[in-house]
């Protein structure tokens, strides 16, 4: 995942730990703990406007202790696992604080996902309760796979006791073809039931180096492993955001929070960040850019979190639209490479310059970031976070750390770094050298401190921001009888940053067309991970060894791309 780029100039950060950000260090600490402390300094300020409808600091505190009693009385124990397979919606907040105030543990799953990915996730992690959203695409997927599963209990959160009163309406009369339909059975319980007991929970003790949330990313090899993110990591992230960004405590911040929550980028820039901080959050369920922008200008947003592909759609707008989002004095862009072009026009438009930086799921996610009120290095994701320190060893041998200006791979150390993979000792042994995360990318630090990656060492391709993992639509292309071997790769997408193409070779005697494999895909996989494009060939490119081989694939399009 890169991180971030941020427009404002206003506040400089304070001073860091020199090139390597060495220091400073941040005290270990509960996520709860930034929750109490905004309630205790800041219980007027609002905390969430979700579309209109706002609960202050005192409220959002009130409901996350309902919330904990309630996921008490249903049986959740220290280290247990609680899905939120939500879109941005209060329920999201309120359940996240909720889980982690009784010691359970956040297991973070995509709603747009389908039904085998979600089974797999829900089986590697346990987890025993589910959250989710009473829109019927979702909810009823996410029923079929936790009666698969075994999951013991269903929190259904309804979309319109979210809304402001006479939208809760309209969304119920205008919209009620697209409401689940919710059985009542042993499995299935309402948000509002769930809350219903306002009896204090019955305290927990709870320690800094406690798993707090599973962050799912498919690392070095496709298959989807879950970071251990710690309460200490987590809010450690959140503390260096700070210490780079600056925090005025008597001046709230107002964040804009259309990327999702379930995303490791969202939950400590728009998440964990403005809570720690005060700010409100500005909650919108899903990205449209026309309701983004008007939401931006009523709710006079500060504070701007989106990912390059928003960024060229905002390119897009006629002056008029852009103006309204004059309030915004900080603009971060994350979870994949911003391109120089968007960047470029973005920075002539809004008159300040855009800085971009670097992270991954295992890290919190921030690791480098180039500073404020500087002129950015072009194509660097800048200098160490604070309290991080970056290394780039040798690709033959990893325990040897190069010196200033030679290739090798990008590792971190800091507060920041998980804690391992959930139950993949063999995957921790290959992530870490001597103490140190790697992170499968190529780069190289300058005299300066500075970071820039020149090689990716993992197949994961970065799609609009989110991460799409090639063995998935892999196996689900091998489903199909007439595909006797697919290759999927990462092609270069002007709006997406990358896209997916997938190359097939049939059985002999069998026949299938693009059209037609597509098709075959539209329920085993989700809209971002759908192939732009199928290629069938007589043959793939195979290595000496008879192992199918991407370089020649990826060379091809590379080259093509750059023709074209």
């Amino acid at each position: 995942m890169t991180m971030p780029a941020v427009h404002s100039g206003e506040r400089p950060a304070p001073p860091g730990g020199g090139p390597t950000g060495q220091s400073p260090t941040f005290a270990p600490r509960l996520l709860t703990d930034l929750l109490d402390n905004a309630v205790a300094r800041w219980g007027e300020r609002i905390a969430i406007d979700f579309l209109g409808h706002r609960w202050t600091y005192g409220e959002l505190g009130t409901l996350v202790e309902h919330a904990a009693r309630g996921l008490q009385d249903i049986g959740v124990k220290p280290g247990d696992r609680v899905g939120l397979c939500l879109p941005n919606m209060p329920h999201y907040v309120i359940l996240y604080f909720a889980t982690l105030r009784i010691g359970g543990i956040v297991v973070n799953l995509n709603p747009l996902y389908v039904e085998r990915e979600l089974c797999h996730l829900l089986e590697d992690s346990g987890a025993s309760v589910v959250a989710t959203v009473d829109i019927a695409s979702i909810h009823d997927k996410v029923t079929h796979v936790a009666e698969k599963v075994g999951v013991r209990k269903l929190i259904v959160c309804p979309l319109s006791e979210a809304l402001p009163r006479f939208k809760s309406i309209a969304y119920r009369v205008l919209k009620r073809k697209e409401i689940a339909h919710v059985p009542h059975d042993a499995l299935h319980m309402f948000f509002a039931q769930l809350t219903a007991n306002h009896r204090p929970h019955t305290p927990i003790t709870v320690a800094p180096d406690d798993v707090a949330v599973l962050q799912y990313t498919g690392g070095t090899t496709g298959e989807p492993k879950a970071a251990m993110l710690t309460h200490a990591n987590l809010t450690a992230n959140s503390a260096q955001m700070i210490a780079h960004v600056g925090h005025l405590p008597d001046e709230q911040e107002h964040t804009l929070g259309v990327l999702p929550l379930f995303h490791v980028f969202a939950l400590t820039t728009v998440l964990n960040y403005s809570v720690d901080t005060g700010a409100e959050m500005v909650l919108l369920p899903r990205f449209e850019l026309k309701q983004m922008v008007d939401t931006v200008a009523r709710t006079q947003c500060t504070q701007l979190l989106a990912v390059p592909t928003i960024y060229g759609a905002l390119n897009g707008l006629p002056d008029s639209e852009l103006a309204k989002l004059k309030s915004v004095r900080r603009s971060i862009s994350g979870g994949a490479p911003l391109p120089f072009d968007v960047r470029q026009r973005f920075e002539a438009r809004m008159g300040t310059p855009v800085v971009e930086g670097y992270g991954l799921s295992e890290a919190s996610p921030i690791i480098t970031c180039n500073p404020l009120g500087k002129e950015p290095k072009d194509n660097s994701a800048g200098p160490a976070f604070p309290g991080t320190t970056i290394e780039i060893r040798d690709l033959d041998d990893p325990h040897k750390i190069l010196p200033v200006g030679e290739r090798g791979e990008i590792c971190a150390r800091g507060p920041q770094i998980m804690k391992g993979y959930w139950n993949r000792p063999d995957a921790n042994q290959e992530v870490f050298v001597d103490g140190a995360l790697r992170t499968g990318d190529v780069g190289y630090l300058d005299e300066d401190g500075y970071l820039f990656i020149v090689d990716r060492m993992k197949d994961m391709i970065l799609c609009g921001g989110y991460n799409v993992y090639p063995r998935t639509i892999e196996e689900a292309l091998y489903e199909h009888p007439a595909v006797a071997e697919a290759v999927v790769i990462g092609v270069p997408d002007t709006y997406r940053g990358q896209a997916p193409k997938a190359f097939v070779s049939l059985r002999p005697g069998m026949a299938a067309t693009p059209e037609q494999l597509r098709g075959f895909l539209t329920d085993k996989l989700s809209k971002i991970e759908m192939p732009r494009e199928i290629e069938i060939r007589d043959n793939l490119p195979k290595t000496l060894i008879g192992k199918l081989s991407k370089k020649e694939l990826i060379a091809e399009e590379l080259a093509k791309a750059a023709h074209d």
